[in-house]
């Protein structure tokens, strides 16, 4: 899920016709809401033909570097990183960058055309400067053609225009270099290997709903040491930190009662990570199919379900654009002992973009085993916009 995000929803307004014409976009808009009536459950959920698209349907071996790169069969996959990083004297920052690809069929046709091509890319690229308050969005699209945007498997390489992530390794993955700009941020980031991949779900088969095929292939790298340099309106500042990588590629992955999701990536202080996933029904009730991972400082992860989860919202936060969000939470797992406390590190990182969401850089402190822990990470919250729009749509119809 970490992916995020809006995952397919764009994308799939791009293959519908939205934005096939764009070649690039930057915004920072803040006005009314131009995601027309498509949802966060309706484009994972796999509106649209699927006929001719591979599905995820058991479990498959990984490889890498080859499985950081694309998947062509599937109809989108996303390349997502986030990370908290730190000045010298204390500054901190927190970013987002994903890739998206979405396919516009099954299989490339002949045009005839060097800018023909069945395979379109978004990009979301975000940057909190937690000292000065701010909340640096930018959005791009681009077809994945004429070198445009595109991705590579070994040695790794994706891109969007002059944003890029690629390997600089030698001989294999890492250091990952990541570079994009945007909004009067730059960030030029290097990431070295950490703890090994994390395989999500059932050996990185990540099931959604009952319906088979409504899954992804889902991994994680959870702890990337990472340096390197931000600049924000023109200073540049050397930072270092730790980032957070998801990968997931699908065809359909939501069932149709679903509105989306509150995902959590949080770094503990004592060198554990902890994933999870809680899908929302329309009722506001967490799913069956919700569920999360503990990747432990040493040792094999081991996978959460809903029932192991217990998800108290303790605040809530109104966007200035009408959606109101959760914005603190109690996050405990009674089975490791863990108790925790998310905060945001700014209230308002909400992301006014094709289809607006939340997704932003927060703080932890807790226990685990009856020991203090604190730590950082990420929270990314979907759908409540969506939400917001239906009941102004029914509040509307009833009006006289």
């Amino acid at each position: 899920m970490g992916r995020g995000l809006v995952i397919g929803i764009v994308l799939v307004l791009v293959a519908l016709g939205v934005a096939v014409g764009v070649v690039m976009r930057d915004t920072e808009d803040t006005g009314p809401e131009r995601s027309g009536t498509m949802t966060v459950a309706g484009a994972l959920g796999g509106e649209g033909s699927l006929e001719g698209y591979a599905r995820a349907v058991e479990p498959r071996p990984f490889r890498f570097p080859e499985d950081h790169g694309p998947h062509p069969d599937f109809r989108t996959e996303w390349w997502y990183w986030t990370g908290n990083l730190e000045t010298e004297d204390g500054r901190a920052f927190g970013y987002q960058f994903t890739l998206f690809r979405s396919a516009l069929a099954p299989e490339q046709s002949d045009r005839g055309s060097a800018w023909g091509t069945r395979q379109v890319f978004m990009g979301h690229f975000t940057v909190t400067d937690v000292s000065a308050g701010r909340f640096h969005v930018t959005e791009r699209f681009s077809r994945a053609a004429v070198g445009l945007a595109g991705s590579e498997g070994a040695p790794f390489h994706v891109w969007l225009e002059d944003w890029d992530v690629r390997s600089e390794g030698a001989a294999g993955t890492w250091p990952m270099h990541l570079r994009a700009q945007g909004d009067g941020v730059t960030l030029d980031l290097r990431m070295d290997e950490g703890k090994p991949p994390v395989l999500q779900g059932d050996r990185g088969l990540s099931q959604k709903s009952a319906e088979k095929g409504n899954a992804s292939y889902y991994y994680s790298l959870t702890r990337m040491p990472s340096r390197g340099t931000v600049s924000v309106d023109g200073q540049t500042v050397s930072v270092k930190g730790e980032s957070w990588m998801d990968r997931e590629w699908s065809t359909s992955a939501l069932g149709p009662g679903l509105v989306g999701w509150d995902w959590f990536a949080l770094q503990l202080s004592d060198g554990g990570e902890l994933m999870n996933y809680q899908l929302r029904n329309k009722d506001g009730s967490a799913d069956p199919f919700s569920a999360g991972t503990w990747n432990p400082p040493s040792g094999e992860a081991v996978h959460l379900t809903r029932e192991d989860v217990k998800l108290e919202v303790l605040d809530t936060w109104k966007s200035p654009r009408g959606t109101k969000y959760p914005s603190r939470w109690r996050v405990q797992v009674p089975k490791l002992s863990l108790d925790l406390t998310v905060t945001p590190k700014l209230a308002d990182q909400e992301l006014p973009v094709s289809v607006r969401y939340w997704e932003g850089s927060v703080s932890l402190e807790g226990t685990r085993e009856g020991k203090p822990v604190q730590g950082r990470g990420y929270v990314e919250l979907t759908g409540y916009a969506d939400a917001a729009r239906r009941e102004d749509a029914t509040t509307r119809s009833r009006t006289p």
